[in-house]
C-alpha cells in the first residue's frame, strides 16, 4: 500500500532491470548483530511498510507461543528520527505499523510518543514487565539505512535462537493481516499507552546510582560541549547532565535537532574521529571547553575527545575510553562498597575483539572478566544471567564505542557513558589530571595495551567467502596458516567452524555463529588479531593489539611492532588490490 515503494518495483520492471528485481525480491532480511538493518527502498531484502510488518507479524506469532499472558503484559516501541522521502519511509512511520499489527490483534502498546534513545526501549522492556520490545533504528549507519533492533523481556537483544525461530514465523504469515496497515490505530486504540514520561524520569533517577560526586559536579568549572550528530541525543544528555548535577553541556547548534539527511557531517558515525568531529572541536575551543563528547544518532555509543596541552585535540579509541571506564567504574566501586563486599563477586565483560585491559584490570584487583562474541547482545544476555546468579556487574564495553556503566540498561548507553566520563574529568580536574594523563597512568600500571581497528569495504559476498575460505585451506585443505609473513603464529581460533587450537579437544569456548565469518590469530609476539565481517555494514574490519605486562613501557616499540604486523595481516591474508577492497579512509 506504499505507493512510493511500489512505483520502485513497477519502473525495475519496466526498465527491463531484472537482476536488481532478483536482488530485491528473492532473498529477505535476516538477523544480524543488531536485528534486521539493510537500505529503505523496495523489495523483502529492504527496510519498507511490508518488511516491517511482515517481521512483526513473525514477532507476534512467536510471542504468542511463548507468552501466555502477552497482551496483557504488552510490548515496547521505540523510534529514532531517520526519513527518506523517496519511499515514504521514517522511522516514526515504519514505528506505527509496527505498533498497528500489535494493537489490531489486541496487544498493549507502549509506544513512545517521540523519538528517544535506543537505551530506551530495553530499559522500559524491563521496568514495564513487558514481553519484548522493538526499537526503529539504524544506529551510525549511512542515512540511506534503517532497522529493526528486538529486545526480548530480559532487556537484552535477542540472540540465538530466538532470531532463527522468529524469521521461521515471518515466513509462516507474509501476507499482511487486516488492520496491519492501519498506522493511525496508535493515535486511536485504548491498548496504545505512551509510557514516555514515566520512563524517563525513572532513567535518569536510576542514573544517579552510578554518580559518586554530586557535590564536585555541582561546583565543577569545567565546560562540555555535546554533540548529537543529527540524531535523538541532544535533550537526553541534557537532561543526564542535570540528573549529575552540572550545568548543561553546550551543543553544537548546527547538529542539535534530528536532520535525516545528516547534513554536515559525511557519515554519522562519531567512531570515524576528529574528521566528523570538526564542528564540535570549533566550538569547543571557541568556548573554552576542554572536553566534547559525542552522541551517535541513536545515542546509544559514546565518541570522547579532550584538548591537550599543546592545543590539539585527542580523540579517544573506543578501547582507551574502556579502560577509562574500567578504571573508574571498579574504584567507584571499591570506595563505596559495604566492607564485607566480596571482590570475587564482581564482573566486566567485553566482546572478544575488544582490548584486552579489562583482563589485566581483573587479574591484578581480584575481579572476574570475561568474554562474549562481538555484538551487544551476547554481553546483555550473559550479564543479565550473571545478575539472576548474584553477581555484580560493574561495566561491559565493545571496542566500537559501545559502553554499558552499571546495569539499569543490559545494552550499551550513550546517554549514561557520556555523563560518566563528564564525572570521571571533574574528579580528575581535583586531581590535577587530564583523561589523556590518566590513561597513561592506567597503562603504566596495569600493563600497555595498544590497539588498532580499522576496516575495507567489499560489496561482494563471494569475495569476501573466498578470503575466508583461502585462511582456513592455507597450506592445504584445512590447514590454518603457521605464520604471517615474518610473524609466527601460535593459536587460530575460528568462530564460523567452532575451531580453537588453543583447546586441548580444539573445539572453540564461544559459541559457534555461522552466519558471519570471524578467525582470531595469536601471535608468538603477544599480539592478538581478529579478522572478521561485520554484521550490519558491507566490511571486513580487522582488530589488532600489542598487550604488554606491567613494566614494559616502551610505548614506542610497541606500536611499531604492531604497525609492522598490520601491515603483514593486510598484504598476506586480505590482499586488498588483488580483492578489489577499498580502505576505510579512501
Amino acid at each position: 500500500q506504499n505507493q512510493k515503494t511500489k512505483e520502485q518495483i513497477e519502473s525495475l520492471l519496466q526498465d527491463g532491470k531484472h537482476g536488481e528485481l532478483r536482488q530485491r525480491l528473492c532473498c529477505r532480511l535476516s538477523f544480524g548483530t543488531a536485528g534486521l538493518r539493510s537500505a529503505m527502498g523496495a523489495g523483502f531484502c529492504y527496510i519498507n511498510d511490508l518488511t516491517v510488518i511482515q517481521s512483526t507479524q513473525g514477532i507476534y506469532k512467536y510471542l504468542e507461543r511463548n507468552f501466555s499472558d502477552f497482551k496483557q503484559r504488552g510490548f515496547v516501541v521505540g523510534y529514532d528520527t531517520r526519513g527518506q522521502v523517496t519511499s515514504n519511509c521514517s522511522s516514526k512511520k515504519l514505528a506505527k505499523l509496527t505498533a498497528a499489527v500489535l494493537l489490531a490483534k489486541d496487544v498493549l502498546v507502549y509506544f513512545f510518543s517521540t523519538y528517544v534513545p535506543t537505551p530506551f526501549v530495553p530499559y522500559a522492556v524491563q521496568q514495564l514487565g513487558a514481553v519484548a520490545g522493538v526499537m526503529i533504528t539504524a544506529s551510525h549507519n549511512r542515512k540511506e539505512d534503517n532497522g529493526y533492533k528486538v529486545y526480548w523481556e530480559n532487556g537484552a537483544q535477542i540472540t540465538s535462537p530466538h532470531d532463527k525461530e522468529i524469521i521461521k514465523c515471518i515466513e509462516e504469515c507474509v501476507e499482511p493481516w487486516n488492520g496491519s496497515w492501519n498506522e493511525n490505530l496508535v493515535d486511536t486504540s485504548p491498548l496504545r499507552q505512551d509510557p514516555l514520561k514515566k520512563i524517563c524520569d525513572s532513567y535518569m533517577e536510576d542514573l544517579t546510582k552510578i554518580c559518586y560526586h554530586r557535590e564536585l559536579n555541582v561546583q565543577s568549572t569545567l565546560k562540555f560541549v555535546h554533540t548529537s550528530f543529527h540524531g535523538v541525543g541532544h535533550d537526553y544528555v541534557q537532561l543526564a547532565f542535570k540528573a549529575f548535577g552540572f550545568q548543561p553541556p553546550i551543543p553544537v547548534p548546527e547538529q542539535k535537532d534530528p536532520d535525516p539527511d545528516f547534513s554536515t557531517v559525511k557519515c554519522p558515525n562519531p567512531e570515524e574521529g576528529e574528521s566528523v568531529l570538526e564542528l564540535s572541536l570549533r566550538l569547543a575551543e571557541k568556548e573554552g571547553a576542554k572536553v566534547v563528547v559525542a552522541t551517535d544518532p541513536d545515542a546509544d555509543r559514546l565518541a570522547v575527545a579532550e584538548q591537550q596541552e599543546n592545543g590539539c585535540w585527542k580523540v579517544f579509541t573506543g578501547n582507551e575510553l574502556a579502560a577509562l571506564f574500567g578504571w573508574w567504574m571498579f574504584s567507584c566501586w571499591k570506595e563505596n562498597c559495604p566492607q564485607d563486599a566480596d571482590v570475587r563477586n564482581v564482573y566486566m565483560l567485553a566482546t572478544t575483539v575488544s582490548s584486552k585491559i579489562l583482563r589485566a584490570i581483573a587479574l591484578k584487583e581480584g575481579f572476574h572478566f570475561e568474554e562474549t562474541l562481538p555484538g551487544f547482545k551476547w554481553i546483555g544476555s550473559r550479564v543479565k544471567n550473571l545478575l539472576d546468579n548474584g553477581k555484580e556487574v560493574l561495566f561491559a564495553f565493545e571496542e566500537s564505542i559501545g559502553f554499558m556503566c552499571g546495569t539499569s540498561v543490559l545494552d550499551k548507553d550513550g546517554v549514561s557513558a557520556a555523563v560518566v566520563i563528564a564525572e570521571m574529568a571533574t574528579y580528575l580536574q581535583g586531581q590535577g589530571l587530564t583523561l589523556a594523563q590518566k590513561l597513561v597512568d592506567i597503562y603504566e600500571m596495569y600493563g600497555y595495551h595498544i590497539s588498532k581497528t580499522s576496516y575495507f569495504l567489499c560489496y561482494d559476498p563471494p569475495t569476501i567467502k573466498r578470503i575466508f575460505e583461502r585462511l582456513r585451506n592455507f597450506d592445504g585443505p584445512q590447514s590454518y596458516p603457521k605464520c604471517c609473513g615474518l610473524y609466527s603464529i601460535l593459536h587460530v581460533r575460528d568462530v564460523t567452524t567452532g575451531y580453537d587450537s588453543s583447546q586441548l579437544n580444539k573445539e572453540s569456548v564461544l559459541p559457534v555463529s555461522k552466519s558471519s565469518q570471524m578467525i582470531t590469530f595469536t601471535f608468538q609476539n603477544g599480539c592478538v588479531a581478529t579478522l572478521r565481517t561485520s554484521g550490519t555494514e558491507p566490511k571486513i574490519k580487522y582488530y589488532a593489539e600489542m598487550c604488554a605486562l606491567p613494566g614494559h613501557s616502551d610505548r614506542s616499540v610497541l606500536e611499531e611492532e604492531l604497525q609492522k604486523l598490520i601491515e603483514a595481516l593486510i598484504g598476506n591474508f586480505l590482499e586488498p588490490a588483488k580483492n578489489g577492497l577499498t580502505w576505510r579512509s579512501a
